[in-house]
């Protein structure tokens, strides 16, 4: 199995298992919950077709599984949390019960364990699952096993520099918090477990995929639309949220501002197998005209 960090203060799915019954309630369908999966919701319609086979990591309570699943689209949808699981499951027979839509309960440090002789069109991470592992390279391998060549990897990651956290507790004067993202990696705080998270840069996302992965576009979740805690503040000034929307659909890919809001959406393609391999080739062969002392 992929190896994760141990932490012996918690556990994240037990953590997320104390959060699974309200968490629809909480995130999910709240006002800045459905701006910033708006943002997603776009990239999958313009990603996946109808009868093509996704891969979910850390899929919550099944939002943007059950969101493909009716458009056509089979998923396999994992959490590590098991109440998460029930969750989704019980929303399944709800509101789409003829689906090819299918959840189980999986760590992603263990998606290694899936079988790769039925491999997926892509894969979909979303909001800030990859930030619970510490060794994204190794998660990376197990996908390049499992999403076919040309197929896409749709990531949303918390960032490591979020202009709106640094202004909210900044002016609060809770400067632990407003920084607490920089140094790379925290320790949070769910329902009293404390969970480690970590923040990669977008260049170390995008070596942790390479070669395997190409990473074809970035852009902001949550620029202008503040984060989740600011909820009671967008309940009372709806109009600014619409006016945050605009602004962020305007400058969420421009450079020095795709990277410093709530999330980060990271847009890869699978690169083919041949060119994998000949960059494998060249650099052995590289390798094989080193002299054996100075390797």
């Amino acid at each position: 199995m992929i190896r994760a960090a141990s932490f012996s203060q918690g556990d994240a799915s037990a953590a997320f298992d104390g959060m699974a019954d309200a968490y629809d309630a909480t995130f999910t369908d709240s006002l800045i919950g459905r701006s910033q999966r708006n943002v997603v919701w776009l990239a999958l319609e313009n990603t996946f077709r109808p009868g093509d086979r996704v891969l979910e990591l850390n899929c919550g309570t099944g939002e943007d599984a059950l969101f493909l699943a009716k458009r056509g689209v089979s998923v396999l949808a994992c959490d590590a949390s098991v109440r998460m699981i029930s969750v989704a499951q019980h929303r399944k027979i709800r509101e789409a019960p003829g689906s090819c839509l299918q959840f189980r309960v999986l760590k992603n440090e263990d998606i290694d364990t899936l079988t790769a002789v039925d491999r997926f069109d892509g894969v979909l991470s979303n909001f800030s699952g990859l930030n619970c592992v510490q060794h994204l390279p190794a998660v990376a391998r197990t996908l390049a096993d499992l999403v076919k060549p040309r197929g896409a990897a749709v990531l949303c990651l918390s960032t490591r520099v979020c202009l709106w956290e640094i202004a909210w507790y900044g002016l609060r004067g809770n400067l632990k918090k407003a920084f607490r993202r920089l140094p790379g990696a925290t320790v949070a705080t769910l329902n009293g477990i404390p969970v480690p998270v970590w923040y990669p840069t977008i260049a170390r996302v995008r070596r942790a995929f390479s070669p395997s992965f190409r990473l074809r576009s970035i852009r902001a979740v949550g620029l202008f639309v503040p984060p989740s805690y600011a909820e009671p503040w967008i309940e009372r000034h709806q109009q600014a949220l619409k006016s945050f929307e605009a602004l962020d659909r305007v400058f969420g890919t421009w450079p020095g501002f795709r990277g410093v809001g709530d999330h980060v959406l990271l847009q890869f393609e699978r690169t083919s197998e041949l060119r994998h391999r000949s960059k494998t080739l060249r650099f052995t062969a590289l390798l094989d005209r080193v002299p054996a002392r100075t390797i």
